[in-house]
């Protein structure tokens, strides 16, 4: 099949590519729609720019989100669901028309940089691998075709369990019986300049790790002497799991004699809710993993064997899917209610919640090791009479959710402190208080004293039909480019192109402000 499309000049993509790269790391959000009542795609576009979300993964071509999303900054990668996988895989006229179809309808507008053909394909449907490589090659083909291979990448997520033994990190491979295949994915990854794609999970591999390795160490937290992490073979020392399963992966890369290709999550994090025999699945443990693991992101280091490779990462996910079958967190991973409101304090970036002013802007809040008698002691003393406002933490208020003592003596802390501090009000509490300037405003839960308008009223009002009571499926940051970088990329350009044709004008093209 022809794909008829406008026509763009290669070096102009390959540009659009070079700068979309030099954005630099990020964390991106998945987005799932096995939902009983899925937001209108205004709605979830309103979130995403709430929260400063600036990539987000489709497990499919939704045309709902996708015409969305148009002319944002938001970056998008689809998917090929693993029902169309055998289809394309067989046909180069059914791969050009999926990409004529679901890439270059909406392309230049909606900003698609990337396929993800099937998900962990080679350990969920393995009847299917035989023709995986050929699938990815007729979409790349395809996008050859139309001049698009640029700035839209293939390549295929796999899950951890393709690594039989991940630890320790430097004598991971990939388990042998899929080493033709996956010779054959990474070659392709190579000669396409692409990503090997990792769902990496540290919440199954410590709750199926048989207390082989502390909580602590799948959250981020720091470890102890006694308990550090080491790969007896290359004396590197780990301070998470994550790190361990991505170093794993690179090490089962080279397994196999290639190098140089990146590894991108896309997909990690961690349940807010299980069964009677999933005690690990809570609230605090979700927040405490997906904001270390934002920190840990952006810090734009890699992992120990590969120190200069930053991890771009996606989250899992962006609202919960609760159609899903199997145990009861495999229905609860969404960090936000489809109303907008977070499940539990998450920033997407390392200042997203910092005020403009932050010698002003302080905040009072819970510490992460108060005791509990003794924060349930200063919440009720702090909402007593004439002192906090905690109507916001009243079932259905504002800052209901999280449901949690902790967040909860987190907004009566403050309210109280930001009343009381400019007549020598403090922030302890027994202890149980510390003052920060990060803004812990939420959605919509707004603190006293907060200045983040991106949290404020307005950005998103939901329809009445959308409500925490049911809730239903991760985020993204993007550093902005500024109007200068945007005019030397431009001059930049304009000298090849001078250089190229003789110094003869021969097309020209607009850049855009980034918004």
């Amino acid at each position: 099949m022809e794909l008829h499309i406008p026509f763009c000049p290669p070096v102009f993509l390959l540009f659009l590519a070079m700068l979309t790269t030099s954005l630099g790391v990020f964390v991106g959000v998945n987005i799932g729609t096995d939902i009983s009542s899925v937001p209108e795609a205004s709605d979830v576009l309103a979130i995403l720019k709430a929260n400063q979300i600036t990539h987000v993964r489709l497990y499919d071509a939704n045309a709902h989100l996708l015409k969305a999303f148009s002319n944002t900054s938001i970056e998008v990668m689809v998917g090929v669901t693993n029902e169309e996988v055998l289809g394309i895989g067989e046909s180069p006229s059914a791969a050009a028309a999926w990409v004529n179809k679901n890439v270059a309808a909406y392309l230049p507008s909606t900003n698609i940089t990337a396929i993800a053909v099937g998900s962990e394909v080679l350990t969920t449907i393995p009847n299917v691998a035989p023709v995986l490589v050929p699938a990815m090659n007729y979409l790349h083909k395809a996008l050859v075709a139309s001049n698009l291979n640029y700035q839209v990448k293939v390549s295929t997520p796999q899950s951890m369990d393709v690594i039989p033994k991940p630890f320790p990190p430097s004598a991971a491979s990939f388990n042998s019986s899929w080493n033709s295949t996956m010779y054959q994915i990474l070659q392709f990854l190579k000669n396409t300049n692409s990503s090997f794609m990792l769902n990496a999970y540290p919440y199954y591999g410590y709750t199926n790790g048989d207390g082989i390795f502390p909580i602590d160490y799948a959250l981020f937290r720091p470890l102890t002497a006694v308990k550090q992490i080491v790969d007896p073979n290359t004396l590197f020392h780990y301070d998470s799991m994550f790190d361990a399963m991505v170093d794993a992966t690179y090490y089962s890369i080279k397994d196999l004699s290639f190098s140089d290709i990146p590894v991108i999550v896309t997909e990690t994090g961690w349940p807010w809710l299980g069964g009677a025999n999933e005690p690990d699945a809570t609230v605090e443990n979700a927040e405490t993993f997906n904001n270390n693991l934002v920190k840990r992101v952006l810090n734009s280091s890699g992992p120990p064997s590969q120190l200069t490779k930053p991890v771009n990462t996606y989250i899992y996910e962006l609202f919960n899917e609760d159609k899903r079958p199997g145990p009861v967190s495999e229905r609860n991973w969404g960090v936000f209610f489809t109303n907008g409101s977070s499940v539990y304090p998450l920033s997407f970036s390392t200042s997203a919640r910092i005020t403009a002013n932050s010698s002003a802007a302080i905040f009072c809040v819970a510490t992460d090791e108060a005791d509990t008698d003794k924060l349930q002691d200063g919440l009720d003393w702090a909402c007593g009479q004439n002192r906090a406002n905690c109507s916001a933490i009243q079932q259905g208020g504002t800052c209901y959710f999280p449901n949690t003592l902790k967040s909860h003596a987190s907004y009566a802390y403050n309210d109280y402190y930001q009343k009381t501090r400019s007549i020598g009000g403090t922030c302890d509490f027994d202890g149980t208080a510390t003052t920060t300037t990060v803004d812990p405003s939420s959605g919509t839960c707004i603190f006293t004293g907060s200045t983040n308008s991106s949290a404020s009223g307005g950005a998103f009002s939901p329809p009445t039909a959308f409500g925490p009571s049911s809730p239903i499926g991760g985020g993204t940051v993007k550093l902005l480019v500024s109007e200068a970088q945007f005019l030397a990329a431009a001059t930049f350009l304009a000298l090849v192109l001078w250089l190229n044709i003789g110094g003869t004008v021969l097309s020209y093209f607009i850049v855009e402000k980034a918004v």
